[in-house]
């Protein structure tokens, strides 16, 4: 190969190794959150511990080794998806009700099995770690004629979901109508070794190029035209910022706190251990053993003031990073608006605190919600496209979430019934205990009238009144028929018959 070619090779693999400005400022900050919530491996090879001074690599590696993380952004996303997903998405197809490629992209929607639901977790896991990700939906090409030769082959669009970590450039134009397109982009398909297979989109082609990271050259180059037209890639956001390109994390400030306990367990486990195990100074030409009932040996005739001694540790100090510990989780829960739903203990929360915060957090689900909603529905616009259909129908995610302290409202209408006298008023907290039993109230008491027409019946099924128990004197107050029956049976009477 000529000098010129190895130019152009070159030129090429610069061009392909280049990436946009935003993937550039952001790729070390967007590394940190995938790390802060993936944990294992993945967070200790990022040497998120602050190393000491004079600390050697072998000392730093081992206190890696050594501390756990309790990984709070795991468990904080884990919790939006689980109440996010807790309902089944409603989709109406209308017109493509029925369709075989619609039914078999329910069920498999990225070809590896995994069904539409379950791909759209994905992308609601990894837009809140990232901000925002990229769906790329694509149709193999067979050279099939007809949609009934593609259908017999298997041939259908589906779906992959892209982290902001690969897609590593990309374009938008304003469309004279004012909306935005995009006319370029490019991706990190797959590495194996120091090959790394990259994809390009534009709206007339499709490349794929291989590097050679040794070399710095393009090993190989393949073209096929884009029968779309359009680049079939979607920006799902987990919420909207300021810039078309990026989206804000739920990790934003929650991984900079997990890094800081994850520092203080360090700090922890260190105190625990120079407690159970005091430093030792010792003259060097001292002869020593390590570990409890460990013997010293010394030179006889040696200066006293080099005999060994301990440096001990102040016990209280533990105690305090605990505590600050302790304070930094609480600070996750209120910025995440999870204490209620994370709380592992009993916590001490007014009524109104916790119905706040399950407010905010209801609020902040429904936005994520309504990313997730348009996000789909672009999708199956794209499905359309590559189907020569046109979509009319409708995807509705839940937008309203029922989260609620079970025991204390419970406690309230306990409370309210034991207060109220009209019958009428017990019908109606009757029937709320039975829709928190998770029954379906208004099949079990088909008499009552629905609370959310605001109606009640007009007159009282039962009259509250005073009973007296003729032999003692008592009073009591029967409240339904049951009761008067009940109190009868006791041996009470009505007042009028005393």
């Amino acid at each position: 190969m000529g000098t010129g070619n190895n130019i152009i090779l070159q030129d090429d693999y610069a061009a392909l190794a280049s990436s946009h400005f935003i993937w550039t400022r952001n790729r070390d900050r967007w590394q940190f959150f995938y790390e802060s919530y993936v944990g294992g491996d993945e967070y200790r090879n990022g040497n998120h511990l602050t190393r000491y001074q004079l600390e050697t690599a072998e000392e730093y590696a081992h206190r890696i080794r050594n501390t756990p993380l309790d990984n709070h952004c795991q468990s904080v996303i884990q919790t939006y998806v689980s109440f996010l997903f807790r309902e089944e998405t409603e989709r109406e197809f209308e017109s493509w009700q029925g369709n075989e490629a619609v039914e078999a992209f329910l069920k498999d929607a990225d070809m590896e099995g995994r069904s539409l639901d379950a791909f759209m977790k994905q992308v609601s896991i990894w837009s809140s770690v990232f901000g925002h990700c990229w769906i790329l939906m694509t149709k193999g090409n067979v050279g099939a004629q007809t949609l009934a030769q593609e259908l017999a082959l298997g041939v259908r669009p589906y779906v992959n979901v892209l982290t902001p970590l690969i897609v590593s450039d990309w374009r938008w134009e304003r469309q004279p109508n004012g909306a935005y397109e995009l006319v370029y982009f490019k991706y990190v398909e797959e590495v194996i070794d120091s090959l790394t297979t990259v994809k390009e989109w534009t709206r007339d082609v499709i490349r794929t190029s291989v590097l050679d990271e040794n070399l710095k050259q393009v090993r190989s180059q393949s073209v096929e035209a884009n029968q779309l037209g359009i680049i079939p890639a979607i920006l799902a956001y987990n919420q909207r910022s300021i810039a078309k390109d990026l989206g804000i994390s739920d990790l934003e400030d929650i991984a900079d706190i997990q890094r800081q306990i994850y520092n203080l367990t360090s700090e922890a486990e260190q105190a625990i251990r120079l407690e159970g195990h005091p430093t030792l100074v010792v003259p060097p030409t001292a002869q020593l053993g390590s570990g409890a009932g460990a013997i010293i040996q010394i030179q006889d005739g040696m200066d006293p003031g080099l005999k060994p001694y301990f440096l001990n540790t102040d016990s209280g100090s533990i105690d305090s990073i605990y505590k600050s510990v302790d304070k930094l989780v609480e600070a996750i829960d209120r910025m995440s608006f999870t204490g209620g739903v994370r709380a592992t203990v009993q916590k001490t929360m007014s009524g109104i605190a916790m119905e706040t915060e399950f407010q905010l957090l209801n609020a902040k689900l429904s936005e994520k919600a309504d990313q997730m909603e348009l996000a789909e529905e672009q999708m199956w616009r794209l499905f359309g496209l590559y189907q020569n259909m046109t979509w009319d129908g409708e995807v509705e995610y839940p937008n309203s979430f029922n989260i609620r302290d079970e025991g204390r409202e419970m406690t309230q209408l306990l409370t309210a019934k034991n207060a109220a006298t009209d019958a009428r008023v017990l019908q109606v907290i009757d029937h709320e205990i039975i829709e928190l039993l998770g029954e379906d109230a208004d099949l079990i008491m088909p008499e009552y009238v629905a609370v959310e027409a605001g109606n009640l019946p007009e007159q009282p099924l039962f009259e509250a009144h005073r009973m007296i128990n003729p032999e003692t004197g008592d009073e009591v107050i029967a409240r339904t028929e049951q009761e008067h029956i009940a109190y009868m049976e006791q041996g009470y009477v009505h007042p009028e018959e005393y």
